[in-house]
């Protein structure tokens, strides 16, 4: 059995699949590589945006389930998703676009030696952009090559996953012990640990909090993220890890596109072990991938059904002309 080799995919919860779409693809420039429903509940979209290809550890993913409540954000959850951009100077680009198209964030700030720029977006989602000027470690990914930002400036991939918990000893034991994370640094109430070849795209930043109340999950919020495995060998190889610390999981679940084994380290705190492959490019073309309902093989028989629960969602890209935008 290897180390984990770092994030895979954080899925959060959104109040619309048409707001979210929009946000990330013309407001943050990152792609949808994969319009598709949520396997267990048939009537919720589930939308990947990632990397130029949908390559592993850049994607973030969003459900939208019908009728949910405003999560609230407090302590025992995943509290915040980070996106890398290539450098300082992209963080300054960023500023600017985000008082343009008047997105809530609180300047550009300093954590763990990087430079961030923390942000939300219309459901009070939390954010952070991370500059990758000073980093090394697990490479990101490539950026939209037609999306509207600078590719100098562009989002590439996922960044630290942050974690609030009252619980620190419990999850701090739950990730050194059980996910052979290292703990490498401390700022005040925030702990750095990283796993496999380190740097911002297999870091997690947990925050002991005992002020704030009990989170509660519902749009606004995270539901939970992936570390990176290489192939189904090895989340078996972590399934009898996780049995061997007596943890219950779900086993190992086939999502088409990658292969998934999940456990809680803590309440409202899921983790999902994800394989690198098969990928995104398997059913759609790269010139349009993301622009219509993308099922399983195992799903296809009821894609009538389906497509009788969810709404159209207009995504296609591929006929427009979207323009560099430079500030």
């Amino acid at each position: 059995m290897n180390e984990l080799t770092g994030i895979h995919h954080v899925t959060a919860i959104t109040s619309s699949a048409e707001k979210i779409y929009d946000f990330f693809t013309y407001t943050l420039g990152v792609r949808l590589v994969k319009k598709t429903v949520n396997q267990d509940d048939i009537q919720t979209y589930h939308l990947f945006f990632a990397d130029d290809a949908g390559n592993p550890g850049t994607d973030m993913t969003f459900f939208d389930f019908p009728g949910i409540q405003k999560g609230v954000h407090g302590t025992n959850e995943i509290s915040k998703t980070s996106f890398r951009v290539p450098s300082d100077a992209a963080l300054e680009y960023w500023v600017k676009r985000f008082d343009k198209f008047d997105v809530k964030h609180k300047g550009i700030q300093q954590q763990f030696g990087k430079k961030v720029l923390p942000f939300v977006d219309f459901d009070d989602q939390q954010y952070q952009l991370i500059s990758d000027e000073f980093n090394e470690g697990v490479e990101s990914g490539t950026p939209w090559q037609k999306g509207p930002i600078p590719l100098e400036f562009a989002i590439t991939g996922l960044g630290p996953v942050h974690i609030r918990t009252s619980l620190f000893d419990h999850v701090k034991e739950m990730l050194e012990q059980v996910f052979l994370m290292k703990e490498i640094a401390q700022e005040e109430a925030f702990h750095l640990f990283e796993m496999g070849k380190g740097g911002n795209g297999a870091q997690v930043v947990v925050e002991y909090n005992t002020v704030l109340p009990q989170s509660r999950q519902g749009f606004g919020t995270v539901h939970h993220t992936a570390f990176r495995v290489e192939d189904r060998e090895e989340i078996d190889a972590w399934q009898q890890r996780l049995h061997g610390f007596q943890l219950p999981n779900s086993g190992f679940i086939d999502r088409y596109f990658f292969g998934s084994l999940y456990t809680r380290i803590a309440p409202s705190i899921l983790f999902e072990l994800a394989t690198d492959g098969p990928g995104f490019m398997g059913d759609e073309p790269y010139e349009t991938l993301g622009e219509k309902l993308s099922l399983p093989p195992f799903f296809e028989s009821k894609r009538e059904t389906i497509e009788g629960l969810v709404r159209p969602i207009d995504t296609v890209r591929s006929t427009k002309k979207i323009e560099k935008e430079y500030l």
